[in-house]
């Protein structure tokens, strides 16, 4: 019995031992992000936030189509050619490549030609509380807050349709959002890009020209991105972070010496949790029964929404006062208390 009793107290205090060393990693990781990461008040500086994989775990996209798939926008057997896109990014660990985006881009446009933007807003909202809001990165949201906090403005800069990252960067309390602009007439889409997507070498034009328009110096900005598709946007600021960084990006930021902060628990985190092809329609279904609830539950009427195009600011007021209509629900507190 003594023996025994021993035996037990010795593993108590083993494993007490193992939760005290695991917690200090823990604390010293978020240490190293703030020990390195200096952020100075500066008003002629600025960040600058990949969305998918970086601020997002998986392509904000897809949860959108997602979304509009349980809405009956278009079949759920549409869905699956996303779902394989997003599933050979985690198979081959890099983004689509330019020739994947576009037949993407293609795709999509289809969908929404001859739709009302402000009926896409609506649901990107929507489709943000239920696909997206649980997958942000609280760690990438962390590096953004502390921009924040020194003064500076934050943007998200994606190829994602500048309507849903405007809706993203409005949630989480950002400054803006440059994006993909999809043509309009009289509100409705046309099915034609105005431009290109904001992808590689776009997103950096788009930097220079917006710190061009704010009276930004790059040399003091400083750029997120999880893929090597980015590189151009990393180059063109002082300072680059690789984000989740594929294996790319990952040789390229240890090459220049650029810092590396990978919030992912193994390759397990990064999943994106894509459902197969059957689990499409079972997952469609699920959230269109949802919504069936809550529509009965509690109507929620919408004010009217701007439509501004390209670069789209998120409405954050100087002291994090927020304009008035829908608020953010999911700010740095609840992630970091969530995890």
């Amino acid at each position: 019995m003594s023996r025994r009793f021993h035996q037990n107290i010795r593993k108590e205090k083993t494993v007490l031992a193992t939760l005290t060393g695991q917690a200090a990693l823990a604390s010293g990781a978020a240490a190293e992000v703030e020990a390195t990461l200096v952020i100075s008040p500066d008003a002629t500086a600025a960040a600058f936030f990949d969305v998918d994989n970086t601020m997002m775990r998986g392509a904000s996209i897809f949860y959108f189509a997602q979304g509009l798939a349980a809405r009956k926008f278009f079949p759920a057997g549409a869905l699956a050619s996303f779902a394989w896109q997003q599933l050979k990014f985690r198979v081959v660990g890099r983004e689509l490549s330019l020739t994947e985006i576009h037949t993407s881009r293609e795709q999509a446009l289809s969908f929404v030609a001859g739709r009302s933007t402000q009926q896409f807003v609506e649901l990107g909202e929507d489709i943000y509380d239920e696909l997206m809001a649980d997958r942000i990165w609280s760690g990438t949201l962390a590096l953004a807050q502390m921009h924040l906090d020194a003064g500076q403005r934050v943007w998200l800069v994606t190829a994602t349709p500048v309507e849903l990252a405007t809706i993203i960067a409005r949630r989480l309390g950002l400054t803006g959002a440059l994006g993909t602009v999809a043509e309009t007439v009289d509100g409705v889409y046309t099915g034609r890009l105005v431009g290109d997507i904001l992808h590689g070498a776009a997103k950096a034009q788009a930097v220079r020209a917006l710190a061009l328009k704010e009276g930004l110096d790059l040399q003091r900005c400083t750029a997120y991105s999880d893929s090597a598709n980015d590189i151009p946007m990393l180059s063109v600021v002082g300072t680059a972070v690789a984000v989740n960084p594929d294996p790319e990006l990952r040789e390229t930021a240890r090459a220049r010496g650029w810092e590396i902060r990978d919030f992912r628990t193994g390759r397990k985190a990064a999943r994106i949790g894509v459902p197969s092809v059957l689990g499409v329609g079972v997952a469609a279904g699920a959230v269109a029964a949802r919504l069936a609830y809550q529509r009965r539950a509690a109507p929620d009427p919408r004010s009217e929404r701007a439509s501004a195009r390209w670069v789209r600011p998120s409405g954050r007021q100087p002291g994090g006062v927020q304009p008035s209509g829908r608020q953010p629900r999911n700010g740095l507190r609840r992630w970091m208390s969530n995890r």
